[in-house]
């Protein structure tokens, strides 16, 4: 019997990626995207596609709460969406708390349905600076399921899997086309309009823009614009 896992499904560039990986491995996997208020909610809709499209099955939560806290650009329209500085500091696109409450979710919905992995494809190496995106946030996270949860306390417990987490943009990209990713599925940008259009110019955009760079692979982004200056101009 394969292991059933509990994929976070975003839409983006690294959760396609995540899925495409966990299938390869041969898990059962269950997807799960979050409305948290996001101004740029065109992502769920390339989640379910890609849902769709692999076959797998998935689950929409509202925790539209976060976005009435107005906590950061990602759902406060009076925000500005930065651009990319450099990961210098812990950009206005941070979402307070965010993988705290996605993983306290997902943990309850994996102990429920009896899933023994979480996966979340969160990196340390080409990422914005989010302090919940680094590797000694998730193992902590993983003591705190072995010691607060009744499968990890009786059990073998739930793991949380960043298969990601030492990749860089562009061997993510590689891995997953190895795999026979379509990155056109997917939607990073935390500016994109209503078409799935990127801006080109946001964090996300500027490190997914540079992994298809490095890794010598034609990005098939759809830009709101075309850009002609060379990347970072």
């Amino acid at each position: 019997m394969s292991i059933k896992a509990l994929l976070s499904l975003s839409g983006g560039l690294d959760s396609l990626s995540c899925l495409a990986i966990a299938l390869e491995q041969g898990y059962d996997v269950h997807t799960v995207s979050f409305y948290y208020g996001q101004r740029h909610q065109v992502e769920l809709e390339a989640a379910q596609n890609i849902a769709q499209h692999y076959k797998v099955p998935h689950q929409l939560v509202d925790l539209s709460f976060l976005g009435k806290l107005k906590g950061s650009a990602l759902t406060n329209d009076q925000i500005a969406v930065p651009e990319y500085d450099g990961g210098s500091s812990i950009p206005d696109t941070y979402v307070p708390s965010r993988n705290i409450i996605f993983l306290s979710v997902l943990s309850s919905m994996a102990e429920t349905i009896g899933a023994e992995k979480i996966i979340i494809g969160a990196s340390s190496i080409d990422y914005s600076g989010y302090p919940d995106c680094r590797p000694e946030f998730f193992q902590a996270f993983q003591q705190t399921l072995d010691l607060g949860t009744k499968t990890g306390v009786e059990d073998k417990g739930i793991s949380i899997e960043t298969p990601l987490i030492d990749l860089s943009k562009a061997q993510t990209i590689e891995k997953g086309v190895a795999l026979g990713v379509d990155y056109s599925m997917s939607i990073s940008c935390y500016s994109a309009n209503a078409q799935g259009e990127a801006c080109g110019k946001c964090d996300s955009c500027y490190l997914r823009k540079k992994g298809f760079q490095d890794a010598g692979i034609a990005d098939p982004t759809r830009y709101k614009v075309r850009e002609k200056s060379e990347l970072g101009s």
